[in-house]
């Protein structure tokens, strides 16, 4: 019905549209609540808008842990409802909705004790499985002995674990999810428009009919008409409630979570493994040849636009996980690290305008504006179902009701055959087999777009560096179908190379930007800036890193 690009032709067109037309929904805000929003309301034929002020997933929805699942540690808390949606979410994701992107992935749960513990552990992981239902895409979880262990984790203490249960979860690339919900909305009728940030609300009386808005690239203040605004603001939602004058029913307080990554070789085990801590819980998490080890989870209230690791966020993921692990990781193996900012909602007793719904809040502050928060990444569908059952009511028309339940994102379709034709798109295409496996991973049924553009340049086919999967054809398309507008774009978020290259992917960030830099008209001026600004950025976030190896290197000394 509608494409799905999102490049500098569409950014236009869409900032022509935010001024011109009126709209049922005006959605601020490019995460995933955000973008599940819009593609609930566009799904349901309603005319919607979205606008964020810095990049699609540029927050909170790009600095996960990268799981979807169902939360082990709300069995404790005896909130079955939350888990049992959850399972629900994640299989519709791993089967239907998204099986290209969210996959299966098996966890140890491992145990310091013969028989007790495998008996309380073993009964929540038999109801964790129970609760799903009858969808079982993901295998059921299943006992391991010591010996099993060793075989399957040698790097796991044979000291103190006398064995593990293994159980099925399923982690996501965030951003790319993130922006795969955007394109969706955008191909029912969505308009997307990115670095538009909104700077007050129309009135007419009490009532919201619109938002002042202003492009950051031209300057440029928009007038956006619109019947209801939906704020799927995250930790900035406190802050834009004030901007806007706006007495809520919920406060957003902030916890910090922090990641770091290490090679492959740092860790022997054919499965990932999960492990209680005195606060919550610690992943160790395999992506590719990597692991993925966090989270913290404490208070914050710095900068809510650039979170950092602290040295003592980055000592304690390594003391949590070094309880377990022999050899000991070192701090000398980080590759990478990352923050990411939770919001943490707190309902206003006195308020009548709240609904708390599980873990998120839905919000009516003020006639014609409703505004959604908290909730976990996997339950995103829900949450953007909830805000816009509400949102309608604005509306004062018929309104159908959802169908995210049943709406597969762009690149689910054909991805299952696809996979079984995986010899043949090599064949035709030239790539070899283990790139077509990468793309198809990414982008499933649309890599039909990425070899329409090698076909047309062979050139793009070449692989950016040795030392990592992605290919030249899939920088040139983030900035010409992915919405990508900067350097950082497409390092931190169109691909993960910002924690899974050395020194941050600084080293790959001109060549990056001789790639894109046609795309987006850039002159050399822009083409400097934009290297210059993610570099910027890099030596920031390396910094808390830096310090930690120093104080590592005065102890060793």
């Amino acid at each position: 019905m509608f494409l799905t690009q999102l490049n500098p032709d569409q950014q236009e067109s869409a900032i022509a549209a935010l001024g011109s037309e009126s709209f049922d929904v005006l959605v601020i805000g490019g995460g995933v609540n955000g973008v599940g929003a819009a593609l609930d309301a566009a799904s349901r034929g309603l005319k919607v808008a979205l606008i964020e002020s810095q990049d699609i997933a540029a927050g909170t929805s790009s600095r996960s842990s990268k799981l979807i699942h169902g939360g082990l540690r709300y069995l404790e808390q005896y909130d079955f409802r939350l888990v049992r949606e959850a399972l629900h979410e994640r299989e519709l994701l791993v089967s239907t909705l998204c099986p290209h992107l969210v996959k299966p992935v098996g966890f140890l749960f491992p145990l310091t004790e013969k028989f007790k513990e495998r008996t309380y552990v073993g009964a929540g992981l038999a109801l964790y499985d129970a609760l799903r239902g009858f969808q079982r895409t993901l295998p059921w979880h299943k006992h391991l002995s010591q010996k099993q262990i060793n075989e399957i984790a040698p790097s796991l203490r044979p000291d103190i674990i006398m064995g593990a249960i293994k159980y099925f979860d399923a982690q996501v690339d965030d951003a790319r999810h993130t922006l795969s919900v955007a394109r969706t909305a955008a191909r029912h009728g969505a308009i997307i428009a990115t670095r538009v940030s909104a700077e007050s609300l129309i009135r007419n009386g009490k009532r919201v009919v619109g938002v002042k808005a202003k492009d950051l690239a031209s300057g440029q203040t928009i007038a956006i008409k619109a019947t209801v605004t939906v704020m799927c603001a995250g930790i900035w939602s406190d802050e834009l409630h004030t901007k806007f004058d706006l007495k809520a029913g919920y406060n957003v307080t902030m916890s910090k979570g922090v990641h770091i990554v290490l090679p492959g070789s740092a860790i022997k085990s054919d499965a990932g493994i999960i492990l209680k801590t005195p606060v919550s819980v610690l992943f160790i998490i395999p992506w590719a040849d990597k692991w993925i080890v966090g989270t913290t989870d404490t208070p914050y209230t710095g900068d809510r636009a650039q979170p950092f690791a602290s040295r003592e966020d980055v000592q304690y993921i390594l003391d949590q996980a070094n309880r377990v692990l022999t050899p000991q990781l070192k701090i000398e193996e980080i590759i990478g690290v990352y923050a990411g900012l939770r919001p943490l909602v707190a309902n206003n007793k006195s308020s009548v305008t709240t609904k708390l719904s599980r873990e998120h809040t839905v919000d009516r502050p003020a006639p014609g504006f409703v505004s959604i928060a908290g909730g976990k990444y996997t339950t995103y569908r829900i949450m953007g179902k909830d805000v816009i059952d509400l949102a309608v009511n604005e509306l004062r028309k018929i309104t159908p009701e959802s169908v995210t339940e049943k709406l597969p994102l762009i690149g689910a379709d054909g991805y299952f055959a696809l996979m079984q034709q995986i010899e043949a798109i090599s064949s035709e295409s030239g790539l070899d087999t283990d790139t077509t496996t990468h793309l198809l991973n990414r982008y499933g049924s649309m890599i039909s777009e990425i070899l329409v553009l090698i076909k047309e340049t062979p050139a793009l086919a070449k692989k950016l560096t040795a030392d990592l999967p992605y290919i030249t054809a899939e920088i040139y398309y983030a900035a010409s179908h992915e919405g990508a507008r900067t350097v950082d774009d497409v390092i931190s978020r169109r691909t993960r190379i910002a924690f899974e290259a050395p020194n941050h992917g600084v080293d790959l960030a001109d060549s990056i930007a001789q790639i894109i830099a046609p795309v987006l008209g850039w002159s050399a001026k822009e083409y400097k800036a934009s290297v210059a600004a993610y570099e910027s950025l890099v030596d920031r976030e390396l910094a808390s890193v830096n310090e930690l190896l120093n104080e590592s290197e005065k102890v060793n000394s």
